[in-house]
Parts: structure tokens; C-alpha cells; sequence
């Protein structure tokens, strides 16, 4: 597997993920909040379907997990 999210990204992605998650749990946004689980497994695992698909990687030379 390629990993193609690194740096900010990552941690953007992490930081997003648990704030909407969070906001949903609470009830200050509706469940559409659960999304914020994608951008937190992107981040985690640091791996995102999209770029791979557009050739796109943030994290600089592509790395081998």
C-alpha cells in the first residue's frame, strides 16, 4: 500500500475527523458529523482512495507500508 497522506495533511486530517466526531457525539451538529470518521482512518492510516486515484500524494516521495 502507498502512503499518500504526510505531513499537515495528516494532522489536519486527525484534528477535522475528531472535532466533527466529537460535535455529533454532543449533539451541536447532526449525525452527518459521523463523517468525520473518513478524514480520521485517512489520517490514521495515512493512506486516502482519492489521491491514489488522481496520482496525488502530500506526502512527499512515496513511501512502501
Amino acid at each position: 500500500m502507498k502512503l499518500n497522506v504526510g505531513g499537515i495533511d495528516r494532522i489536519l486530517r486527525i484534528v477535522v475527523g475528531v472535532v466533527l466526531i466529537l460535535a455529533a457525539v454532543t449533539g451541536q451538529i447532526g449525525a452527518w458529523g459521523y463523517i468525520g470518521v473518513i478524514p480520521l482512518l485517512t489520517g490514521v492510516f495515512r493512506m486516502c482512495p482519492l489521491y491514489s486515484l488522481i496520482g496525488f500524494s502530500s506526502g512527499g516521495a512515496d513511501k512502501q507500508g
